[in-house]
């Protein structure tokens, strides 16, 4: 085991944790019947770069991550101790076989359909609190997390709680979107009132879609108590430039940052 993951385990040193979601090395790997890119290999680069989690989202068509790899993955984190295992999805699609079976750190809920480009919004909230609190207190009796995903929606995060979550991931896709635009400051603001609300609401706050270098630090700065970011399509796109090493570590510089004191304005 790497020791720099005991020195920053989750939540411990009080910055965000990073956790990599590896679906688009499954999905590079798929083109071909090679076996490449190892998505096991990946995540085992990704920890030792000094990453606190992985993340993998299987879809039922098994797209890029195969149920085979959400095992395999959970074996290597047995060498991990320290870090965290978070397996997206629908629950009323194939999640909860997962979960059941594999009992990860984290279950993050996620209302996609069957065949969904990408997730693009969050759960409808109270409309859907009848019929996820079961699977959110069959989740949580074994030992699981759970995680909503959800749009930054404060009126919402109340509900979230109602429901039995014990975080809310904001989808960020909007924040990405607008950041460095006019529109940027105001979609901001929309974030970090969920957060507040989230916080007050006694939930924790996660984030993540379309997070990368260019707007994490700066999403990190305003939206208080983010424990921790799931981020995929950027890092590993990143990755095919700089290695998983290098890119691993300049996200972190990045979450770093954005925790570092700020100079006083003049």
């Amino acid at each position: 085991m790497n020791p720099l993951i005991a020195a920053h385990a989750v939540g411990r040193d009080g910055r965000t944790a990073l956790s990599v979601n590896v679906n688009k090395v499954a999905l590079l790997r798929n083109t071909r019947h090679l076996g490449i890119p190892s998505v096991t290999r990946a995540a085992r680069l990704i920890l030792e770069a000094g990453a606190q989690g992985i993340t993998v989202h299987p879809r039922p068509d098994e797209r890029h991550i195969r149920g085979s790899d959400v095992f395999e993955l959970a074996e290597l984190l047995r060498e991990w101790p320290h870090a965290e295992y978070n397996i997206e999805g629908n629950p009323f699609h194939n999640l909860m076989d997962f979960i059941r079976q594999v009992r990860p750190h984290q279950a993050t809920f996620v209302p996609d359909t069957v065949g969904q480009f990408t997730s693009d919004h969050g759960w409808s909230l109270p409309a859907d609190i009848d019929k996820l609190r079961p699977l959110i207190d069959e989740t949580k009796s074994l030992g699981v997390r759970v995680s909503l995903f959800m749009d930054p929606i404060p009126e919402a995060m109340a509900h979230a709680r109602a429901a039995g979550a014990d975080r809310v991931e904001l989808y960020t896709e909007a924040y990405a979107s607008a950041h460095g635009k006019p529109e940027g400051a105001a979609v901001l603001a929309r974030y970090v009132q969920a957060a507040e609300a989230a916080l007050a609401a006694g939930l924790e706050v996660n984030a993540g879609h379309d997070l990368s270098r260019d707007n994490l630090t700066d999403f990190l700065r305003a939206v208080p108590g983010v424990s921790e970011v799931s981020i995929g399509h950027a890092l590993i796109a990143d990755a095919l430039e700089l290695g998983y090493t290098e890119t691993v570590r300049d996200y972190q510089r990045c979450i770093q940052r954005a925790f570092a004191p700020q100079p006083a304005q003049p």
